[in-house]
């Protein structure tokens, strides 16, 4: 049984396939190569915070050496004051004998 299609549906057939083919495809396009862009971009700031991150762990991977250095000049100052206490003992001491 073959059944009779008015040309009302094949008109709007038609309309609704040039409508898809001038507005939504175009469109659909246009969008995808934004998003594509848009992704691009986000590739490219990833691989520049990459790049710095790496350089932020390379400059404070020297903090553990600073915080020794630091350690050791606190030994170095203790030490310093001593000898400045001893040293104005012995030139007490010689001047103490100088006038003597």
């Amino acid at each position: 049984m073959i059944v009779d299609v008015p040309t009302i549906v094949y008109v709007l057939w038609w309309i609704t396939l040039i409508v898809a083919v001038v507005i939504v495809l175009p469109l659909a396009v246009y969008l995808l190569h934004r998003a594509l862009k848009a992704a691009r971009q986000i590739e490219h700031y990833a691989a520049r915070t990459l790049e710095a991150g790496v350089g932020v762990a390379g400059n404070t991977a020297n903090i553990t050496a600073l915080n020794q250095t630091i350690e050791s000049a606190g030994g170095i100052l203790a030490t310093a004051h001593a000898i400045e206490e001893h040293a104005g003992t012995i030139e007490g001491a010689l001047a103490g004998r100088a006038r003597g």
